[in-house]
């Protein structure tokens, strides 16, 4: 009987000791899912820097914009760096994902290009401009030309604007609505484009020196980087952030994009 007992408290030891250093490996080893890309590369990076800290990342990347947080509130995913704020707040709001912003990651500035002009100010009277006809980037569109005084939004019009919400139009410019991917493709067809940069970066255009206007990197639209609300304490989040907010990441997107892709911390 004192044998067995014995070698059932030596098991017992071993398996609290087994699942000590399962839980002990799981706070230094994380799955972070990316979509392709910069967010991808530079996820390459941050997982050398923190390998550095001892936290092993695995990146995970997909192929759209749904399925990262799919994976992230089903536990397959530690972590996600792909989507801005007002993508996860649609996402949290239809979906009911228990998911939260740590930090900020880059900015994939908006910029407003043209093959016809070479600053806003030639724009004239009735001028054509596209602009995305999905509520966020169509949003993110109509306040950046607001913020070049081009035109007025409610006051109350808020991220997701519409053309229905301009109620001053000095130059009755006409607000054109494409699909995102199509407007480098138009852009020959209209007086200006709104174009998302990786939109941009496929048609070969540098927003850098080819956009006419830019948005702020430090605007509503920087990337983050999210997990479950119920994670937020655990020892690798501030391990995750420290990595990605490493000067050797900053010098990664300044060195590799040239202001297409910008550091937003």
């Amino acid at each position: 009987m004192q044998r067995r007992f014995i070698l059932k408290f030596a098991a017992a030891l071993g398996a609290a000791s087994l699942i000590s250093t399962l839980a002990h490996a799981d706070d230094n080893a994380i799955k972070v899912g990316v979509t392709g890309g910069p967010h991808a590369q530079v996820m390459e990076v941050v997982k050398q820097v923190a390998a550095k800290n001892g936290l092993k990342i695995t990146v995970v990347e997909f192929s759209d914009y749904v399925q990262p947080n799919a994976a992230l509130a089903a536990g397959d995913l530690d972590a996600n760096s792909y989507q801005h704020q007002p993508y996860l707040d649609a996402q949290v709001k239809d979906r009911g994902y228990k998911l939260i912003k740590v930090a900020d990651t880059v900015t994939f500035p908006m910029g407003i290009y043209s093959k016809k002009l070479k600053s806003l100010s030639e724009l004239g009277n009735g001028a054509r401009i596209a602009v995305p006809n999905d509520p966020t980037n169509g949003g993110r569109a109509l306040l950046l030309l607001q913020k070049q005084g081009l035109l007025k939004l409610r006051a109350d019009a808020g991220l997701k604007a519409t053309p229905l919400d301009i109620v001053d139009n000095p130059k009755k410019l006409k607000i054109v609505e494409l699909d995102a991917a199509q407007i480098p493709r138009s852009l020959a067809d209209v007086d200006a484009a709104a174009i998302n940069t990786n939109f941009a970066m496929e048609a070969g255009l540098k927003p850098k020196s080819d956009a006419i206007a830019i948005e702020d990197p430090h605007g509503p639209y920087a990337n983050i980087i999210a997990i479950r609300a119920a994670d937020k304490d655990k020892p690798w989040v501030g391990k995750l952030v420290a990595a990605y907010h490493s000067p050797e990441v900053k010098q990664f997107i300044e060195g590799k994009y040239a202001g297409a892709v910008i550091a937003a911390w």
